[in-house]
């Protein structure tokens, strides 16, 4: 079950979609449900859907930057030489999945925490 529909992802996107990304865009929001499910399945659903559109967007490209990946973080060219190099900060272009930002707004981003098991063998009475 997509959270999100065509019509979401085409009015987010910076450009016309061709046929070909229309008909393959439903495949890609399903895809992004169930990743969506893995970090957070009980997110609120407009939080879902905006997050379902993002990663659509970014494995489609959205024009607006000329040849940069979405979700590039550092970026080269040359010349003549013809050359380019990006470093993308998760998961690869083409790719769905989840920025620093979906999984903020998913309720699972940068967390610390810990668990000892042995402080469940310690009797609640001991006090240090």
């Amino acid at each position: 079950m997509a959270y999100a529909t065509l019509s979401d992802v085409q009015a987010r996107l910076a450009r016309p979609m061709s046929e070909a990304e229309q008909s393959v865009c439903s495949g890609l929001l399903d895809d992004a449900a169930v990743i969506i499910d893995a970090y957070n399945a009980a997110a609120n659903a407009e939080v879902k859907n905006l997050v379902s559109c993002r990663m659509v967007i970014r494995t489609l490209g959205d024009g607006a930057n000329a040849g940069i990946p979405m979700g590039a973080t550092q970026g080269s060219m040359s010349a003549l030489g013809y050359s380019q190099s990006w470093t993308i900060g998760s998961g690869s272009a083409g790719e769905l999945y989840l920025g620093k930002l979906e999984k903020k707004l998913l309720g699972c981003g940068n967390s610390i925490g810990s668990y000892s098991p042995v402080e469940a063998l310690v009797p609640a009475e001991v006090t240090l």
